[in-house]
């Protein structure tokens, strides 16, 4: 990831926002088509999804689940046994294969620790494993190999909707989800594929992703709901569309689409912390306070629980300064009011 014009921001956990403009343009161009599509799917799924949402009842009951990092200590072993939860979420790197065994070790030392623990692994793409299907094959096949003795499930891909992540097009992610999906086909058939991964409510792309002609399906729909970074989760955008609302649509066309079943993961939300900086993932203007951070964190579980229509979020993530359960600044550990908020709705 560290290649221009792709570099990953260690602070916050995510790639920088692409400065070479002219790639951006151009790699743009190339996929305009695609955009098309994009577009026509949408104007005709989006309504017909809206209008039907409120009908479609859920009856999942929530599991919690917390992202873990290979880089932030060992410390997590600890953290994630007070807490008491059950499924982790670990982001596997492409560009570090280099790193995997140390990847494997990290995982397994949770479930040595507690046999009860599930591994969602979260395998993040690149530019080069996107450009060449024979590398993407054969790494593909490592992780499986590597992994598959104590992990079932795999997201593929993440924030596909953001160039800044290294896909430019849906097109782009299933042509890379096909050669994950032959992978698995071919060789580990128990293996659960997890897709489509669009960040935000960004729904145009969560249609073009569900309703297509392409070969693929998702074993399960994973999103990164986030809602209102400058507020509650209670907050609408388009006048109607809280959380609530969001969960109702997203699950309408889970429902509808042939290509997923209706069992929804959301992988990844959050708040950003005020007074962070540079280790939130957004400007100042849309960080919360750490008190409203943990009652944001609480209202949105509730709310997610309630529509009994997902089946599992996972918080994002355990450490981190900006976002996270616990601040580890200056190599020392502060559990946030969150921390034990969260330990209590858990366990509850």
């Amino acid at each position: 990831m560290n290649k221009e014009p792709f570099v990953w921001d260690k602070y916050s956990d995510q790639p920088h926002v692409i400065r070479d403009k002219a790639y951006k343009k151009l790699m743009r161009k190339k996929h305009v088509f695609d955009y098309v599509k994009l577009f026509f799917t949408s104007i005709i799924v989006l309504p017909i999804s809206i209008v039907l949402m409120k009908f479609f009842k859920g009856n999942e009951k929530l599991e919690y689940g917390i992202g873990v990092n290979l880089y932030k200590g060992d410390e997590q072993y600890a953290l994630v046994k007070e807490l008491g939860v059950k499924h982790l979420i670990i982001r596997l790197p492409l560009w570090e294969m280099n790193r995997i065994d140390e990847y494997v070790d990290f995982a397994k030392k949770f479930i040595n620790q507690n046999d009860e623990i599930k591994i969602l692994l979260n395998i993040m793409q690149d530019r080069e494993h996107i450009e060449n299907e024979e590398l993407l094959k054969k790494d593909i096949k490592t992780i499986f190999e590597k992994f598959s003795l104590f992990a079932e499930e795999y997201q593929i891909g993440s924030t596909i909707n953001r160039a800044k992540w290294g896909f430019f097009s849906v097109s782009e992610y299933f042509k890379f989800y096909k050669m994950v999906q032959n992978v698995r086909d071919d060789f580990f058939k128990d293996l659960k594929l997890i897709g489509p991964s669009v960040i935000d409510f960004e729904y145009y792309y969560t249609s073009r992703a569900l309703f297509n002609l392409v070969d693929i399906k998702y074993d399960k729909h994973s999103s990164l709901l986030y809602v209102d970074r400058r507020g509650a989760p209670s907050n609408a955008q388009y006048g109607i569309f809280d959380t609530k609302n969001k969960v109702d649509l997203l699950y309408s066309l889970t429902k509808m689409s042939w290509k997923v079943t209706n069992e929804i993961y959301i992988t990844e939300v959050n708040w950003p912390i005020s007074n962070t900086a540079p280790y939130a993932p957004t400007s100042e203007h849309e960080c919360v306070s750490e008190e409203d951070y943990k009652e944001y964190m609480l209202e949105y579980h509730q709310i997610i629980k309630d529509t009994k229509k997902i089946k599992r979020v996972y918080w994002h993530q355990l450490i981190a300064p900006g976002y996270g359960l616990v601040d580890n600044r200056d190599g020392k550990l502060r559990k946030m009011v969150a921390f034990e908020a969260y330990k209590k709705m858990i366990n509850d």
